[in-house]
C-alpha cells in the first residue's frame, strides 16, 4: 500500500520538540560539510570568505523571518538573545550560550561549550583565529543588526584558548548605544530579502492553542525547552529552520561563484556540500525519532529532512510502497527559482539522496532517476548489495555534531535582569 510521508505538520508535538533541535544542529553543520571541499580547493582564507559572506547574506534575513514569526518586536539585548536561541548558527547546547542581561541595552554571553571550537582547534591556531576572529567579527553583527542596528557584539576573550583547556570557551559583550552610527545591511542580504525563500509565506501558528507557547513575547529563558510550544509553533519553527538552512546554502553559492574558475567548479563544491550534510542529517534524524530502517523509514526522513524542504519551498514529496520509494521533486517550485539545493539535483546527479539512504540503511539504493509530467522522479529500492558511505559525508562526520547527544535539562527558567528586584 502506497502512503505519502507526512511533512513537520503530521507531526506530534512530542515528536517535533525532539526534532526542532536537531534541525538547529544540522544547519550549524552545513559548514563542517562544506569548508572542507573550499580548503581543498581554494585554501584556508578563501574558505574564511566565503564563511563569513555566506553568513552575512542569509542571517539579517532568517533572523528577521523569526522574529515576525514568534513575535520577537522589541530592539534590546533580550530579543537579540531570543533570535539566537533559535539560530542554526547556534544550536542549543552544543553550542552553549550562556545569556547575561544588565539592561534593556546591555548585556553579555559566554560559551561554555563551542562544539565548532572543538572542531577546530586539532587544525592549529589559524583555523581557530580564521573562525573565532575573521569570521565572527562581521557575522555576529549582521546577525545583530536584525534586531538593532546600533547594536555592537564584541570580544572580552576568545580562542586560541590560553591556557589551552580555558573555559568558558569565550566571552562577548553585547551593547545597544542610541548615538552610534546605524550599521547598513550586507548587500548580500539586501539581495537575499528578495529571494523567493526571503520572501516564502509558511504554516501560520494557531494562537488559540492552549497546550504551549505560540509566541516568544515573554522573557527570555535559559535553555529553550522545545516541549513547552505549542504544536503550531513548532511546525513553524521547523519549517523557518529548514529554511534557514536553504538561505545559507544560496549565500554559499552566491560567495563560491566569487572565486570559482568556472560554473561547473561552483556546482560541483555546492553539490559535494549537499551530500555530505543530507547524509549527516538524515542519519540523525532517523536516530531521534526511532524511525524504521526500511522505505517507510526512508520516505519520513526525506519529508522531514531540512535540506529538501520546507514542503512550501520545495515542493517534494516521498512515498513508500513496500521496499521501493518514490521521490518526486518539481521542477517548478520556489527552490527551482532560487536555483538552491534541489535544482542541482538530476537524473544524472542524485547523490544528495543517495547518501539520505544510504544514512537510513545501506541496502536502500537508487535504482533510476527520470524526468516526468514535470518533476524529477527518483526511485530507490532495496537492493542486494550495500552502498558505502559517500566521502562526502565521511568528511562532514568530523565534527563532534554528528555524535552530539542532547539531554534533558528541565524546564525553562526565565533570566533575570541583573539589579532587577524581580
Amino acid at each position: 500500500m502506497t502512503s505519502t510521508a507526512p511533512t513537520y505538520q503530521g507531526l506530534s508535538q512530542d515528536q517535533l520538540a525532539v526534532l526542532v533541535p536537531e534541525l538547529l544542529l544540522s544547519g550549524q553543520m552545513i559548514d563542517r560539510s562544506g569548508m572542507a571541499h573550499l580548503i581543498s580547493a581554494f585554501g584556508r582564507d578563501v574558505m574564511g570568505k566565503v564563511a563569513i559572506e555566506e553568513w552575512m547574506a542569509a542571517s539579517p534575513v532568517y533572523t528577521h523571518r523569526m522574529r515576525t514569526a514568534l513575535g520577537i518586536d522589541g530592539d534590546g539585548v533580550e530579543d537579540m538573545f531570543k533570535c539566537l536561541q533559535l539560530d542554526i548558527g547556534a544550536p542549543p547546547q552544543f553550542m552553549d550560550f550562556r545569556y547575561r542581561i544588565d539592561d534593556a541595552y546591555h548585556g553579555s554571553f559566554v560559551l561554555d561549550h563551542c562544539g565548532a571550537l572543538l572542531d577546530v582547534e586539532p587544525l592549529g591556531d589559524d583555523y581557530v583565529t580564521t573562525m573565532c576572529h575573521d569570521i565572527e567579527d562581521p557575522t555576529f553583527d549582521a546577525t545583530a543588526i536584525a534586531t538593532n542596528r546600533r547594536a555592537r557584539i564584541r570580544p572580552v576573550h576568545r580562542p586560541p584558548r590560553r591556557p589551552a583547556d580555558r573555559t568558558p570557551h569565550c566571552e562577548w559583550t553585547v551593547t545597544i548605544e542610541p548615538d552610534r552610527d546605524e550599521l547598513p545591511l550586507p548587500p548580500d542580504s539586501v539581495d537575499m530579502f528578495e529571494t523567493r525563500a526571503g520572501q516564502l509565506v509558511l504554516s501560520a501558528i494557531d494562537t488559540t492553542e492552549t497546550d504551549g507557547w505560540v509566541d516568544y513575547r515573554g522573557p527570555l529563558v535559559e535553555d529553550l525547552q522545545f516541549a513547552e510550544w505549542s504544536t503550531s509553533a513548532l511546525v513553524r519553527v521547523a519549517e523557518e529552520v529548514a529554511l534557514q538552512h536553504q538561505l545559507l546554502s544560496l549565500g554559499f553559492l552566491v560567495s563560491v561563484r566569487r572565486y570559482a574558475e568556472s560554473e561547473a567548479q561552483a556546482i560541483e563544491i555546492f553539490r559535494k556540500q549537499l551530500t555530505g550534510i543530507a547524509g549527516l542529517a538524515a542519519d540523525r534524524i532517523r536516530a531521534a525519532l526511532g524511525v524504521s530502517t526500511d522505505a517507510a523509514g526512508l520516505a519520513q526522513v526525506l519529508a522531514l529532512h531540512p535540506c529538501f524542504g520546507p514542503a512550501q519551498y520545495t515542493g517534494l514529496t516521498a512515498e513508500a510502497d513496500e521496499d521501493t520509494v518514490v521521490v518526486r521533486i518539481p521542477r517548478e517550485s520556489e527552490a527551482m527559482a532560487d536555483g538552491g539545493w534541489t535544482s542541482i539535483l538530476d537524473a544524472d546527479h542524485v547523490e544528495p539522496l543517495q547518501a539520505a539512504a544510504t544514512a537510513v540503511d545501506p541496502y536502500l539504493v537508487v535504482a533510476d532517476a527520470t524526468e516526468a509530467d514535470g518533476d524529477l522522479v527518483v526511485r530507490i529500492i532495496k537492493a542486494d548489495n550495500p552502498q558505502k558511505e559517500y566521502g562526502e559525508v565521511a568528511v562532514a562526520r568530523f565534527s563532534g555534531g554528528a555524535s552530539f547527544e542532547f539531554v534533558d535539562r528541565g524546564r525553562s527558567i526565565p533570566i533575570t535582569p541583573v539589579g532587577s528586584s524581580a
